[in-house]
C-alpha cells in the first residue's frame, strides 16, 4: 500500500472534521494555513508581548500597523513584516508577491505564496 509523501498537518483555525478531532491538510490547504497563522498571530514588540505564552516571537507584527495613517509607508511597512514573518516562521514558502490595497480606512494585503519545490503558488488575504 503506497502513502503520499506530502506531510501533513493541523489547520489554522482549528476546525473538526467528521473522522478527526482536528481537520488536517497538506499541499496548498497546509501551505495556507501555516502562513494565515504566521502572518495574523500578534508577536512581541515593543507595545506587546506577544500572542502565544509558549512562543511569544511567532508572528508578524502586522498589529503594529493599526491605527495608524494609511498612507505609502504604512504599505512599505506591511510588506516588510510580511516578508520578514515569512522568512523566519514558514521556512519552507517563497514569497511570490504581495499586494497592499487600500480603500478608506481599511488595509488588505494580498499574499502569493508557493512551497519551495512547488511550481504553483496560492494565494492568501489578509484583512486588517
Amino acid at each position: 500500500m503506497s502513502r503520499d509523501a506530502s506531510p501533513t498537518g493541523i489547520l489554522v483555525p482549528f476546525r473538526r472534521d467528521k473522522k478527526r478531532d482536528f481537520a488536517v491538510g497538506s499541499g496548498e490547504a497546509r501551505l495556507v494555513s501555516k502562513v494565515r497563522q504566521a502572518l495574523l498571530t500578534e508577536g512581541a514588540t515593543a507595545r506587546s508581548s506577544g500572542e502565544l505564552p509558549w512562543r511569544t516571537n511567532f508572528g508578524a507584527g502586522l498589529a503594529l500597523l493599526r491605527h495608524q495613517r494609511n498612507d505609502a509607508a504604512l504599505k512599505e511597512l506591511a510588506r516588510v513584516y510580511v516578508r520578514d514573518a515569512l522568512k523566519r516562521w514558514v521556512p519552507g514558502a517563497t514569497l511570490v508577491s504581495v499586494a497592499v490595497e487600500q480603500d478608506g480606512p481599511a488595509l488588505t494585503l494580498r499574499v502569493r505564496v508557493r512551497e519551495r519545490e512547488a511550481t504553483a503558488a496560492v494565494d492568501v488575504i489578509v484583512e486588517r
